[in-house]
Formats: C-alpha cells, structure tokens, sequence
C-alpha cells in the first residue's frame, strides 16, 4: 500500500524509535518519582521541554505535556474562559478550525459563552478586517489554526496575533499541521498559547503539548485534569515520558533537513495536482497561489463519489476524504463547506497528505491507479 494521509498520522521515525525504546524498559520511572529512577525520566522529560521550547522559541517553563493536541485545544479554550470569566465571556473562532476547537467552543456555549464563527473566501482565508471588526470589549480569546488539516491552507497568523495583541485579546492557535513543516516562533507570531501533536511529526501517538506564555502578557489557565497538580498545577496525570522524549527528538530532526525535505515535497504535490487536474471534471480546492503547505493536495472529482473512489484505491492507496476524526461520517466536510463548495462537491472531494517517506515512483503509480479509477467511475 501507498500511504498518502501522512495528514492523519505519521509512522514513528526508526531514529525517535532508537531514543524511547528504553524508557520502556531499563528507564521506565515515574518521572514524579522521588528515587533514582524517577529523577532519570524527571531528567529525560525536562530535557526534552527544553529541546521542544527552544524549537519554536518559547522557555521551558512554558511547555505543557498533554496527551496530543485535542486535549490542548481543550485545556487552552477551557483554560482561558474559565479563567478570565470575569473579564468577559466572548471567543472568536473561525468556520474551519478542526472539531476539538470548534466543539469546545461549542460545549462553552452551554456554560454561558458567546462564540463568534468567522467565515472564510474561497481559498480557506480569514478576512482580518472582519476579524477586527468582531473583536468586542468583552473578548477573551481569538482561536484561529495556523494550518488546516484538510486543505493545508495557512492563515496569517502574525498578523492575527499582532492584532489580538493590540486589542489585549489572547490569540491561541492550533499549531498541529504547522508545527516541522513551516517556522514557528511564538514570539514573532504573538502567540499565547499554541496546541501541538507528536504523532503527526514522527513521532508516537498519545503525546502533545501546549504552549501558554508567561511573559507579556502572563496566561493563566484552570486546570481541566485533577488529580496531582502535574506540569505546575495545569495538567494532572502521570507523564508520558517515552512519548515525550520521541516527541521532542522527532521535532528536532526537522531542523536541518526540513527545507530540503519541504522543497521535495511541494514538487512531487505540485506534479500530483497537474496530472490529476487534467482528467475532466477535476480540480484543486485551494487555488495554487494560496498560502498553504506543500505537501497537502485537496481535490474535487466531479461525478465522482468520493467514498466510491476510496473504494476503488483501497488496498493499493491509502488516502483520505478529509480530517481522520470524523472520516467515519458521512457529512460532507464542513472545511470544504465553508469554502463554498456544494454538499456533492464536497463529498467528491479526496485529501492527499506526502511525507518525508514519500518517494517519486510512489507518486507515478497514484497518478495512474487514481486516473484509471476515476475515469472508470465517471463512466459507470
């Protein structure tokens, strides 16, 4: 099988797998342990924050460990209203944010929060005059993702901070998609809190963490997990410690390699999209100009169905119809809705997502088993 939804996870890199297998075994504390071998997954654990914080230019003192970036969005949206209840009850979110923001925001309804959804164009983008102007006295909090996970569409998300910033707004983003594809640097992006995950950089499952600011302003969140008082009162529960030592080793082989690996990517996408956008009936979601990552490619085949043509590519190809939390269902995107696309475009819709895994040939073969498959069903 061809694995084209690196979007929906990542196999663990053999190099992050080397460096976790003994915490394991031979160095398997509790890292709130008193004894030897808690100290040494204390010792492994407060490494890899460190490693993890200098990454996106943040301090260590900043770095939440959570189980993945769903919890983060919960305990930043959660965190922050609660927290600030006093202030204000407003959060701004935007059309296409992933369900663990949109949800939330949602579930804070219920709790007496008042949630302004802002829209998007027709390439995915935020319309920061119309962000401005939704930015009331009572805000709280902007929740804007700086890369979706279906389309790879990017959001300006300097700009956005500056603008919160300037408004005394928090901004939180979820940085999951973003996070060893493009730079990230919290204080040049005015970044309060920031959302990660570890299994979509390589690293294992059941790992993230969130970034919350302690300086200019201080951000002070209530705690969604009690029970122990873990990561300074924020987060309880026993750390993961071999997921967060794989966490921060697969971020860091990023660094070096990422502008060649990111180049090589966007190439093969780019020659992806121009194959399969000359079959009829076929083209890009997000208009080639968009700011977006390159290695994610959002396609409509019209008169097709997509879970037909999933179908057709499985077992050979593993693609997807869009974000791998709610594949199961048969709503259309709600991404893809609020670009404006119709409910049948949406369902023809099919997201491939590259990694560094990705090889030439691979891309070959998917442009002639998705051709044949494609003009087969629009024939039927």
């Amino acid at each position: 099988m061809i694995y084209l939804d690196y979007n929906a996870t990542t196999p663990v890199d053999e190099r992050v797998m080397s460096k976790i297998l003994p915490f394991f075994s031979m160095q398997f504390g509790n890292a709130a342990s008193a004894h030897s071998y808690g100290r040494k997954a204390h010792e492994a654990v407060e490494h890899a924050r460190k490693r993890i914080a200098g990454f996106i230019g943040a301090d260590a003192s900043e770095i939440v460990f959570t189980s993945g970036a769903t919890e983060s969005c919960n305990l930043a949206i959660k965190g922050v209203f609660e927290t600030y209840q006093f202030k204000g009850s407003h959060i701004i979110t935007v059309a296409t944010e992933h369900p663990a923001v949109l949800d939330t925001c949602r579930w804070l309804e219920h709790k007496g929060a008042e949630v302004t959804i802002l829209p998007v164009d027709a390439a995915g983008l935020i319309d920061l005059k119309a962000l401005e102007a939704a930015i009331r006295p009572d805000t709280l909090l902007v929740a804007v993702m700086m890369a979706n996970n279906e389309t790879g569409v990017i959001q300006p998300v300097s700009q956005i901070g500056a603008l919160c910033h300037q408004k005394s707004v928090l901004f939180f983003t979820d940085a999951t998609q973003a996070l060893g594809k493009i730079p990230v640097h919290v204080l040049d992006h005015h970044i309060d809190l920031m959302a990660f995950s570890g299994h979509k950089l390589y690293g294992p499952k059941g790992t993230g963490g969130l970034y919350v600011r302690r300086k200019s302003p201080r951000v002070k969140l209530s705690e969604q997990m009690l029970g122990g008082g873990h990561e300074k009162g924020m987060r309880s529960g026993t750390l993961n410690v071999p997921g967060i030592v794989g966490m921060a080793e697969a971020l860091l082989l990023f660094d070096p390699q990422q502008q060649a690996i990111s180049k090589h990517l966007r190439l093969l996408t780019d020659h992806l999209v121009s194959a399969l956008t000359e079959l009829p009936g076929v083209r890009s979601n997000v208009p080639m100009q968009t700011p977006r990552l390159g290695h994610v490619a959002n396609l409509v085949f019209e008169g097709v169905e997509g879970k037909r043509l999933l179908g057709r590519l499985n077992p050979d190809i593993a693609v997807s119809s869009g974000s791998a939390c709610s594949s199961a269902s048969s709503d259309p995107s709600h991404v893809l809705m609020a670009m404006g696309l119709t409910r049948q475009q949406a369902l023809s819709s099919i997201r491939f997502s590259l990694g560094r895994f990705t090889t030439d040939a691979e891309i070959k073969i998917v442009i002639d088993k998705v051709s044949e498959a494609v003009l087969a069903l629009q024939e039927q």
